[in-house]
């Protein structure tokens, strides 16, 4: 429950703060590359897209901490307008996921939808609860949550620990269901903490982000990438971690080798959360169809690591490279900032939010010959 605590206290106490007052200038990108404050969100944690064209559109914003979820407007260009509070009051809302006109919000143990919600940005309906049977525990609690090729909800559901050996049909897993709430069951399991996941657009295929356990040092075990093409793997959580880690309390239970490896192992506490696939067309032909990681950064490490966005470069279904993206939120031992999600918009510029700095920027690619941010 200490991890819980201190990462609400430490996005609780950033201070509101002006687009001027960040300073964009320490962020490190690849040539051709800009960024600037898109967007003021507080606590700015999963972001989804709604109803868009020319002509602008919403994107929806959770807030997490605050217990809030707000809507941007845009207008042409993609440039960000009004900022509208639209929910309050929710427990830990951490995750936003748009179908059809409504928007589905995650609060803890219930899922909730909110009907024709472009419509009522001023007054929103009352909530429809398509699930209030999720586990109730806060300690990973809260969820990310995204609408499959399938057509189904993902929804992860967090170990109630650090480590320990919950039930595998509640805890622990990444559950999918229909867009009612009906038809939850387990997709996949041994999954300590996921915060993040999409789906690859040529194969419709899985993948996600977990959070290591903590309290085995500095540099164990990894965070992880990985890849769930079907329903029914497993992927280690409690007795396994990193795909070759037996845990010191439960891995004389079962070996390393019964479940499925990371993709890709990601640096030690570096807290992934938010994953995408780069759809888009703006960036050069090297990053399209790969994959965006806000990293979060760690919490109880002797020297910090994460603040950043990553990139894992696939060929076919297989991870071959883990590198920085966009870095510069870490300053020494002082973060200015925390990356929570990414998010591609339709002209193929990268959304960042920073639930840390109350911030959402806009990553653009202009060529070789311009200046970075």
């Amino acid at each position: 429950m200490r991890h819980c605590l201190f990462a609400l206290a430490f996005a609780l106490s950033a201070a509101s703060v002006a687009a001027a007052d960040l300073p964009l200038a320490s962020i490190k990108l690849p040539p051709g590359f800009s960024i600037e404050v898109w967007a003021l969100v507080k606590n700015a944690r999963e972001m989804a897209l709604g109803r868009h064209d020319a002509q602008g559109g919403t994107l929806f914003v959770a807030s997490m901490q605050a217990g809030k979820v707000h809507a941007v407007s845009f207008g042409p260009g993609y440039k960000a307008g009004e900022v509208k509070t639209i929910a309050s009051g929710l427990q830990l809302p951490a995750g936003v996921a748009y179908r059809d006109g409504s928007l589905y919000v995650s609060a803890v143990s219930r899922i909730l939808r909110y009907d024709d919600i472009e419509k009522r940005l001023d007054k929103p309906a009352v909530p429809v609860v398509i699930t209030d049977r999720l586990p109730a525990e806060t300690h990973h609690g809260w969820k990310f949550i995204a609408f499959g090729p399938d057509g189904k909800l993902y929804v992860p559901v967090g170990a109630p620990c650090n480590i320990c050996e919950p039930d595998p049909r509640r805890y622990a897993n990444i559950l999918r269901m229909n867009a009612d709430g009906s038809g939850a069951e387990v997709y996949a399991s041994g999954v300590r903490n996921s915060v993040g996941f999409d789906w690859q657009p040529e194969t419709g295929e899985l993948w996600f982000t977990d959070n290591g356990r903590d309290l085995l040092g500095d540099d164990s075990p990894p965070d992880e990438l990985n890849h769930a093409p079907r329903a029914g793997l497993n992927f280690g959580y409690p007795y396994c971690h990193g795909g070759d880690l037996p845990d010191p309390e439960f891995g004389g239970r079962r070996a390393c080798a019964e479940f499925t490896a990371p993709a890709q192992k990601l640096g030690p506490h570096v807290a992934a959360l938010g994953m995408r696939f780069y759809t888009g067309s703006m960036f050069p032909p090297e990053y399209r169809k790969q994959i965006f990681i806000a990293e979060h950064g760690s919490w109880n490490r002797s020297k910090k690591i994460g603040y950043r966005v990553t990139l894992v470069r696939l060929q076919g279904g297989r991870a071959v490279a883990y590198e920085t993206f966009a870095s510069g939120w870490l300053q020494g031992e002082t973060a200015w900032g925390r990356p929570s999600d990414v998010l591609v918009l339709p002209d193929g510029s990268l959304l960042v939010a920073d639930d840390y700095a109350g911030a959402i920027y806009r990553i653009s690619y202009r060529g070789e010959g311009s200046k970075g941010g």
